[in-house]
Formats: structure tokens, C-alpha cells, sequence
């Protein structure tokens, strides 16, 4: 099993309009062929330091049975269709690909 952190920074004022289309993309993802775990999580106040609040960060928690079934979900038609949707709303990415140690 394969788990992935993608953290995604959203433009000032985007928030609403990026969860509006990732979460319309979300049912395509679910039926994807390897697919455990994906979803979209954001910043909860605990208080607990060393936590650092971000009003602009999605974090996208996922899980595929394997590597393949993550490269395969990164270049399938849905998500390229959601990547071009996003573009202009979509400061950076970046992603931690873990396995269990």
C-alpha cells in the first residue's frame, strides 16, 4: 500500500472554488481502479504547538494498493481535466509518496 500527502496551496480568496471542483472530481477518484483512501482535509485549530495554521492549504490525504495505481490515477482523463480546471486557482504543490517503514 502506497499513502500520499499532497498539500496544495490555494490563491487568496480561491478556497470555495477549488472545493467546488475537487470534491466534484472526488466520486471519479473513489471508482479508480487500486483506490483505499482520498480526501480533502484542511487546518483545525487544536492549540498544540508546533502547529501551524493555514487558511490557504488543502491537504489531500490518499491511499492506493500500489505505486502503479497512484501513476496510473495521476494521468488519468478526470484528473488531468481537474488539473486544468485548477491551474489558475493553484499557487504549488507538493506531495510526499510514503510506504509503511
Amino acid at each position: 500500500m502506497i499513502s500520499v500527502i499532497a498539500s496544495i496551496r490555494v490563491k487568496e480568496g480561491k478556497m470555495p472554488e477549488f472545493l467546488e471542483i475537487f470534491k466534484a472530481n472526488v466520486p471519479k477518484v473513489r471508482s479508480e481502479k487500486g483506490y483505499i483512501e482520498y480526501f480533502p482535509a484542511v487546518d483545525v485549530d487544536s492549540g498544540l504547538p508546533p502547529q501551524v495554521l493555514d487558511e490557504n492549504m488543502i491537504t489531500v490525504i490518499e491511499k492506493w494498493e500500489s505505486l502503479e495505481a497512484l501513476r496510473d490515477h495521476l494521468v488519468s482523463p478526470h484528473m488531468l481535466a481537474y488539473k486544468d480546471k485548477v491551474k489558475e486557482i493553484v499557487g504549488n504543490v507538493s506531495i510526499k509518496v510514503l510506504k509503511e517503514a
